[in-house]
């Protein structure tokens, strides 16, 4: 899908990012420049530790005590810590004005189930441009106000989080950094996904599984697997409707840098939505045979309603329909002791009153042949991130004739078509540049491996970090990138089994 970037106000209330996501700003008094009250409080506490010998032992465990529960306080409190600690702007040091407060797949679930045969699982994916105009674009790439971001929404049976597809990743094993051990100060470490699911470090495996091709994602576009980890959130840092919830983190000369997100939503935004909508956004999947379930039954009087809400009757039922099970027995209870109740209508944007007489709402016993449910969401999130000093270039070879020769050329040649049907990226270069310059302009882009034809029998093969070389037979020489590419040799054990090369013409 490619969704609009401006949404109706409605649809961002439903999905409650007006009254939870948002963030706390602050606003320099004279020049009116905003800035994020918990970033600037965060900085203070972290410069305060880092940099100033004289803090007392009192000061300092306060200070370790805020950064431990920043993400808990509410404006006030933000707004507390600030003068008490005589926070003002940046640059300026201007004091603070008081802090102030500054979706489109799930509005289209409904179009989405129903071209997916009404059948789960199934996915939808986006990619497009996100604006965040709290950002500040002063360290350059890394932190635009514009940026591209992509998403992946994954919707399954909350009663059923197996994947089909588990066996394909459950192998896998990379750094891992499980909450547990973050409070308990210790590393990130290597974990088999596939323990870390069985264990419950990971909710689900459709969480696991979509950690795991994140990460054959991440390391097929050239990550260093030794610079990358998945680190899981601290239960005071996930969203209110996040049940479990990992990054993806690339170290990179900017520090530790997150660049993807997988998130198990849970049903929030599907219940959110059908309730302040009014549209039902939910699966049906059918009973092996019928079953007999206690039902909750809302039967609205529409001509009661009609009366009432006029043109707005319509959806006001939907609205009513789609209450669950908790919000209906507390209508029906308020109902019954006093008569009416207020009810937010998100499409009116306000408060209606329900009566007694507009509505019943009951439990029946019948037997059904389906189970209607609210679907979880599993949500890969991907933000557009290039951490140059943790790439392998994505051309992983170089094909390089050492003279201009017709022979060498052609054995350039064959390489390059075998190289080609590995799958492996590369690049042929026969217009006779010398072999100095040439490794000199390779080492530069990062390319890791390079094949230079120096007779019609035997080539070398060379590392880009020891500028190591070693002899191969031609026909030899994919099979051993292939295997140093797809990371089932190291360097080391190539060394250690074939001749050892050295060139006098690269120092020139």
């Amino acid at each position: 899908m490619e969704c609009t970037c401006v949404m109706p106000e409605v649809a961002l209330n439903v999905s409650s990012h007006v009254d939870k996501f948002t963030d706390v700003m602050v606003k320099d008094e004279k020049t009116g420049t905003y800035y994020r009250a918990g970033h600037l409080l965060k900085d203070f506490c972290k410069d305060k530790l880092e940099k100033d010998p004289s803090i007392s032992a009192k000061m300092a465990a306060e200070l370790k005590r805020v950064l431990a529960t920043l993400d808990d306080f509410s404006a006030e409190e933000l707004g507390a810590k600030i003068k008490e600690y005589g926070i003002t702007a940046p640059y300026t040091k201007n004091p603070y004005m008081r802090p102030e407060t500054a979706q489109g797949i799930f509005v289209n679930f409904k179009n989405l189930y129903e071209d997916n045969g009404n059948k789960l699982p199934f996915a939808a994916a986006q990619i497009g441009r996100a604006f965040r105009n709290e950002i500040s674009p002063r360290q350059g790439l890394l932190r635009q106000r514009e940026f591209t971001l992509a998403e992946i929404e994954y919707f399954v049976d909350p009663e059923d989080k197996s994947h089909p597809k588990y066996f394909e990743v459950v192998n896998l094993e990379f750094l891992m950094f499980p909450r547990e051990e973050q409070m308990s100060g210790q590393s990130a470490r290597n974990i088999p996904l596939g323990e870390a699911v069985s264990k419950g470090i990971v909710n689900s495996q459709t969480l696991g599984y979509f950690i795991g091709r994140v990460y054959l994602f991440l390391t097929r576009l050239g990550i260093d697997k030794k610079r990358l980890s998945f680190r899981q959130h601290l239960t005071n840092e996930m969203a209110h409707y996040v049940v479990d919830c990992w990054d993806a983190k690339i170290e990179s000369s900017y520090g530790w840098i997150e660049c993807v997100g997988i998130a198990d939503r849970s049903t929030y935004d599907l219940k959110a939505h059908s309730y302040r909508s009014g549209v039902a956004l939910v699966a049906r999947k059918k009973f092996s045979e019928p079953r007999e379930v206690e039902k909750l039954v809302i039967v609205p009087v529409k001509k009661e309603l009609g009366t009432a809400f006029k043109e707005n009757q319509k959806n006001v039922v939907e609205a009513l329909e789609a209450m669950n099970e908790k919000e209906a027995m507390d209508m029906k209870a308020e109902l019954e002791s006093k008569g009416e109740v207020e009810f937010y209508f998100c499409t009116l944007g306000k408060n209606v009153c329900i009566k007694k007489n507009m509505l019943s709402i009951s439990k029946e016993k019948n037997k059904e042949h389906h189970r209607v449910f609210t679907p979880s969401v599993i949500e890969p999130s991907f933000v557009k991130c290039i951490p140059f000093p943790t790439f392998w270039a994505p051309i992983k070879c170089t094909v390089f004739p050492l003279v201009q020769n017709q022979e060498y050329e052609d054995v350039a040649k064959v390489i390059s078509e075998s190289l080609k049907v590995a799958g492996i990226s590369h690049k042929i270069d026969i217009k006779g540049t010398s072999i100095g310059k040439w490794y000199a302009i390779t080492d530069e882009l990062g390319v890791p491996f390079a094949i230079t034809v120096d007779s019609i029998s035997s080539v070398t093969i060379r590392e880009r970090d020891s500028k190591d070389q070693i002899r191969v037979q031609v026909d030899e020489a994919v099979s051993v990138v292939k295997a140093l590419s797809d990371g089932h040799k190291t360097w080391e054990d190539i060394w250690s089994s074939y001749p050892h090369h050295t060139s006098e013409s690269e120092d020139d």
